[in-house]
């Protein structure tokens, strides 16, 4: 369930970041470019922030 979550609001994240980009500055495209790097290294440390965070929401596994 988590790693759905996680998933969905990166894609969102980075869905709207690109259309931020297209329509009102495309310095937004900085953000996108964060999403990524933040996706990147949780593939390598195994540790990511959001699932931190939704595990004090109390979001399960």
């Amino acid at each position: 369930m988590k790693n759905r979550i996680v998933r969905g609001v990166a894609g969102s994240f980075i869905l709207i970041s690109l259309l931020l980009a297209v329509y009102v500055n495309i310095n937004w495209l900085w953000f996108t470019a964060f999403v990524g790097a933040n996706l990147f290294q949780s593939s390598l440390t195994k540790w990511c922030l959001l699932e931190d965070i939704l595990k004090k929401f109390g979001i399960k596994e």
